[in-house]
Order: C-alpha cells, then sequence, then structure tokens
C-alpha cells in the first residue's frame, strides 16, 4: 500500500488520519496521432501524481493523490471518434462536489494536476473560492512546469515528441513502432491575432491537424521521456510541499 494513494488507503488507516492536501490529477480520453493510445493524457496523470505525491510524501508532505478524472474538455474534436467531452459546466459541476467533501470533511487544499491543453480550471476556481472561503485552491499545469526545449528536439502540444516519448517510457506496449505515426503537421489560423496567440479561437481539430497530433513525434525515445519525468516530478512534488506548508492568511510577503 502507497499512503499518498487513496485508491491504495483503506478505513483502517484514515479512520483517523487527515491529510493537509489532495490532489486531484484531471486527464482526457481522445486520438493522439496514429500510434498513441487514447488513455494517453490518463497515463501521465496518473504517473506524474503518483510520483510526485511519493517524492513529496518522504520529504514529509501530508498528501493524498486521489484517482484520475479520465475525461476533459474535448469541444473542438466533436467529430473524432470518441473523443469524450466534458463541458466546462460539467466540470465545474464535479469539482464542486468533490471540494463540498473536502470542506466538510476538514482537508481545506486541494490541487488540481490538469494532463490536458485542453482544460482550464481558473475561472471555476475562482468561482468556487467564493462559495467554499476556507478552501485554498490550486491548478497546475505539469506539462508547462519547464522548458521543453531543454530536453526534445522538435516543437508540439499533442501527440508530440514529449508525450511520445513519455508513453514509450511509461508503457511501451502501448505505442505503434513510430514509422506508423503521422508526421503532426498543423495548419495555423488566417487570423494575425490568433496566429501571434494574443487573440484566441477554439481549434477545428479536425480542419488543423490530418493525423490528430500536432507536432513531429518522430525523434522520440523512452530515454527522453524518462529524464523529462524525472525532472517534472521533482517540481511537482516540490509545488505539493509547498502548497503543504503555506498557511492561509501568509500566502504573500
Amino acid at each position: 500500500m502507497k499512503p499518498y494513494l487513496l485508491a491504495e488507503s483503506n478505513w483502517k488507516t484514515l479512520k483517523n488520519h487527515r491529510f493537509e492536501l489532495a490532489v486531484l490529477p484531471w486527464g482526457a480520453t481522445e486520438a493522439h496521432n496514429y500510434h498513441m493510445p487514447y488513455g494517453t493524457d490518463v497515463y501521465e496523470a496518473d504517473a506524474v501524481a503518483s510520483e510526485s505525491g511519493r517524492k513529496a510524501w518522504e520529504k514529509g508532505a501530508n498528501v493524498t493523490i486521489m484517482p484520475t478524472i479520465p475525461f476533459g474538455v474535448n469541444t473542438g474534436q466533436s467529430d473524432i471518434y470518441l473523443d469524450i467531452n466534458l463541458n466546462p459546466s460539467t466540470q465545474l459541476m464535479i469539482l464542486q462536489d468533490i471540494i463540498t467533501v473536502l470542506d466538510r470533511q476538514g482537508t481545506k487544499k486541494l490541487l488540481i494536476l490538469n494532463s490536458h491543453g485542453g482544460n482550464d480550471f481558473k475561472s471555476m476556481l475562482r468561482e468556487l473560492g467564493l462559495k467554499f472561503p476556507e478552501m485554498m485552491l490550486f491548478t497546475c499545469n505539469w506539462f508547462q512546469s519547464l522548458d521543453k526545449a531543454k530536453y526534445f528536439d522538435e516543437a508540439g502540444d499533442h501527440a508530440d515528441e514529449m508525450e511520445t516519448s513519455i508513453v514509450m517510457h511509461l508503457h511501451p506496449e502501448l505505442v505503434l513502432p513510430l514509422d506508423q505515426a503521422g508526421d503532426g503537421s498543423e495548419k495555423k489560423s488566417v487570423i494575425k491575432g490568433v496566429q501571434e496567440k494574443w487573440a484566441w479561437a477554439e481549434r477545428k481539430w479536425s480542419e488543423v491537424s490530418a493525423d490528430t497530433g500536432i507536432g513531429n513525434p518522430k525523434k522520440s525515445s523512452p530515454e527522453k521521456g524518462r529524464k523529462y519525468l524525472e525532472d517534472v516530478t521533482d517540481k511537482v512534488a516540490e509545488l505539493m510541499i509547498d502548497i503543504c506548508e503555506a498557511k492561509k492568511g501568509e500566502m504573500y510577503k
């Protein structure tokens, strides 16, 4: 039993124990180019949350990692078969129910460990923060915590060299040979402001990418994935430790 994983914990242990921080990994179920599994974001969330939780726990952080939520916002992929969408309003209701439990039972800190670019929890946490004033609510995108260019040769943001390398390390049996992968070419918006990233419109995925990937995965390797995950989980563990040590009313200096 890993005491920092809620799914492996039992009532004998938890009856008289209260955690300082609950971590909620949140992924998605969607196509990842031709060569990667639909569960890529979930596998990544599981691995990053579990290993970061282990590192934080072993350094004294009183943290519990909740089971990963496997569905995310996929509104731009409605025509891609079995890309499962949760609307943001649905996510808000799920979060409210989870936070209600934590607040009532005395775990006053929550970190959402986001593993999917289509998820965006900031506005939800603003709203829920007003409803639960005793809670300390955080969200992070683990995939933005490090400079990817220091680890990978090709840029991208979906089924790219980074994600392919991670899953090649974690679950090599689920990755097809790279010669079967598409090149992850991306069509750019015709709107200049969107190209420059100071304006935004949701991408219609089937019009942007022929293979559902964005970023060339051909230079991926399990060793790249192992090294990147090692450093990412160090970073996320540090965040968990900092949140555990933080005190409400003493957040700024």
